[in-house]
């Protein structure tokens, strides 16, 4: 029975060497993108120090992926990544682990630029593509360190372009990635590749009912990185402009119910000294009950912004990103039954919410 069974191994040998040893085109590819870009994925370790029921400080850890992105020691990740950390440690793709620094951060596009003192030679940057050329099908790859578990590839496609996400502050990310690579915890802040190793995210999110890939995953456009990388290491913030409202959708069944005759956005909050107020822009007075939902009443109703029609605040958001800080705009507004054209100069958003105080 054993000289059968080797005769038949052997026969399998001769026969079908390329099978038995060769490599698929699909897996060559595979192969080869983690072979260009994974030196260029470390492992971020972050510190934090929280406090238990006695206040005594009890340190957690937390772990997240970053991208190099020159020779000078400059790391790519998410904002949310190394939020609240007290230190951070960046592990390289060959086991060298080194204390950063935060250089720049921008929390309204979840993204900031970490710094290693790190040789040169040790430091392979990635290869920026160009995500305004990415089609839906085509082939995407996904290097990080999932659950903590460092040098890993995962491979899907561009499942859908063009999504908006929401991020900590509250301001819509436009023109999102959404991907079936499987992404984990841990994997925010890595690469998402092309088929030609070149990085075409930063993959942030997941969209999962069990803290795992479901295969729905979202990524940062890396135009949109490369659009702030030189400010973050510059300034480190990005300056935004800042109108200094906040506001409140009023649809066309809100402006039936609340006797207005348009839609628009309505000034809820004025912000203390912010360009809004010193236009002379009112925020809301009272508070009616429409249903279940409390409205603000009283306000200015803003209609359109240089002429452009705004029916909701991710709108009037989205006209704001158009802008530099110093602009000047013009606001249609609806005030009781009048309506004006009120002239601001925009203002460099503050980066603390400390210095955003609503004016009572």
């Amino acid at each position: 029975m054993r000289k059968q069974l080797s005769a038949v191994i052997l026969l399998v040998v001769l026969f079908f060497p390329s099978r038995s040893f060769s490599l698929t085109p699909d897996e060559e590819i595979n192969i080869r993108i983690y072979r260009e870009a994974a030196p260029s994925v470390v492992n971020i370790v972050t510190t934090a120090v929280s406090y238990d029921f006695f206040y005594n400080p009890v340190p957690s850890t937390g772990s997240g992926s970053g991208v190099i992105a020159d020779r000078k020691g400059h790391i790519i990740t998410n904002f949310h990544v190394i939020n609240g950390a007290r230190s951070l440690e960046v592990t390289l793709f060959d086991g060298g682990k080194y204390e950063a620094e935060v250089v720049g951060v921008d929390p309204g596009d979840d993204i900031a630029v970490i710094k290693i003192k790190a040789p040169a030679s040790k430091l392979k940057p990635i290869e920026f593509g160009d995500s305004s050329t990415l089609q839906i099908g085509q082939r995407a790859f996904a290097i990080g360190s999932p659950f903590g578990l460092e040098k890993t590839l995962t491979v899907g496609i561009v499942s859908s372009l063009g999504r908006t996400m929401r991020a900590t502050t509250g301001r819509l990310i436009r023109g999102i990635i959404q991907t079936d690579a499987a992404i984990n915890p841990g994997n925010s802040g890595g690469p998402l590749l092309d088929s030609s190793a070149r990085m075409v995210g930063v993959n942030t999110a997941i969209f999962s009912p069990v803290n795992g890939s479901i295969g729905i995953g979202f990524s940062i456009p890396v135009n949109t990185v490369k659009n702030i990388f030189s400010t973050l290491v510059s300034k480190g913030y990005v300056s935004r402009p800042w109108l200094g409202i906040t506001g409140q959708n009023i649809d066309p069944t809100d402006a039936g119910l609340l006797n207005l005759k348009s839609s628009g956005v309505l000034v809820a909050d004025v912000f203390k000294e912010s360009p809004a107020e010193k236009a002379g822009l009112r925020g809301a007075d009272a508070n009616v009950r429409l249903g279940n939902v409390i409205v603000s009443t009283g306000g200015d109703l803003i209609l359109s912004i240089n002429g452009k029609a705004i029916s909701t605040m991710d709108e009037l958001n989205a006209l704001m990103d158009t802008f530099e800080p110093g602009d000047s705009v013009t606001l249609k507004v609806l005030r009781g039954k009048k309506e004006l054209s009120i002239k601001v100069i925009l203002e460099e958003m503050p980066r603390s919410s400390d210095e955003r105080k609503v004016k009572r």
